[in-house]
């Protein structure tokens, strides 16, 4: 199944999320099969990441939280809250290039 996954980071944490970003993105490296694409969100360019989202594939939201609790940015109490959808993606058969 395809989820989105919605991260809001608790506010005053930049030094925290510069300080683990390259654990954070080796992490991610790492499970490349689940979390199929992943970044941050900002309000506009310019500004510090708010929170993140990824598009991911498992079999269960379960199965998501146990992978999520393993991010180097939740394990430091970085996230203020996360929220994981289930996403029915349109059209099958279009892959694109993000």
């Amino acid at each position: 199944m395809l989820f989105v996954i919605r991260f809001h980071d608790k506010p005053e944490t930049q030094e925290i999320r510069k300080a683990l970003l390259p654990s954070h993105l080796a992490w991610l490296d790492q499970h490349k099969e689940s979390i199929l694409v992943g970044g941050s969100l900002r309000v506009s360019p310019e500004q510090s990441p708010v929170g993140g989202l990824w598009i991911a594939q498992a079999q269960c939201k379960e199965e998501l939280m146990a992978l999520i609790e393993s991010d180097p940015f939740w394990i430091a109490d970085l996230r203020l809250s996360v929220e994981i959808l289930h996403w029915s993606k349109a059209f099958d058969d279009r892959q694109v290039l993000v």
